[in-house]
């Protein structure tokens, strides 16, 4: 109907219905109807559905949004706004939550936590802290940006992203760090017990794989 109706302009009803294989009569019949008093209920329920999943910035399942009604005086089911979700194509997007498995394994022994609690630093290149964040997309999903900051500055001084939380990411981070210090010697890179950067290869500035709190928001 409302397809015939917008394109009356450039075409006949004769045109359209036959295009669309739609019989003239149940057009004709159609403009004619009025709407009983169950179907606008209806409509406007529907529209009371896709309001609270729009507010809700389509993260709302059938479950959450049947309370918008019902605090509003519509009493209703969750069956109920099943059926209008389902036939207007609404779905919640759902995040799946990270799933983050801490290395509790032991400390080698030559990475002391020299560091401590003293994130002062008297100048830069003296002391940075890194740490990685989970970052979640649509397209990709999880995603995760290693980051390095000097604790003197307080500046993100190097920083690598991508779709894998892998120990080269770290070490991609501090190489970039390393770029921006004129003589990494001596320099003392403080981290977190992960996996990812509790490997081989991270540690090849002075450092300590502990819990950092200096970098985290």
């Amino acid at each position: 109907m409302t397809f015939i109706q917008d394109n009356l302009n450039h075409y006949t009803v004769s045109q359209l219905c036959s295009a669309l294989k739609f019989p003239r009569s149940t057009y004709y019949k159609a403009l004619i109807s009025v709407p009983s008093d169950r179907q606008e209920e209806y409509e406007e329920f529907s529209h009371k559905v896709k309001q609270a999943y729009d507010d809700s910035k389509r993260r709302y399942g059938a479950v959450k949004i049947c309370r918008t009604p019902n605090d509003n005086g519509t009493p209703c089911s969750v069956k109920r706004v099943q059926r209008h979700m389902a036939e207007q194509g609404l779905r919640s997007v759902v995040v799946k939550k990270y799933n983050h498995n801490a290395n509790h394994g032991a400390v080698p022994d030559d990475k002391v936590n020299i560091l401590g609690r003293d994130s002062e630093a008297e100048t830069i290149n003296q002391k940075w802290c890194t740490d990685i964040t989970y970052i979640h997309v649509l397209k990709e999903g999880w995603t995760y940006l290693a980051s390095v900051m000097d604790l003197c500055s307080r500046k993100i001084i190097g920083y690598a992203y991508g779709t894998s939380m892998a120990a080269e990411l770290a070490v991609e981070a501090v190489k970039n760090a390393c770029l921006n210090a004129r003589d990494t010697q001596g320099i003392i890179l403080h981290s977190d017990l992960g996996k990812s950067v509790h490997k081989p290869g991270i540690w090849e500035l002075s450092g300590q794989p502990w819990n950092d709190p200096f970098i985290q928001p």
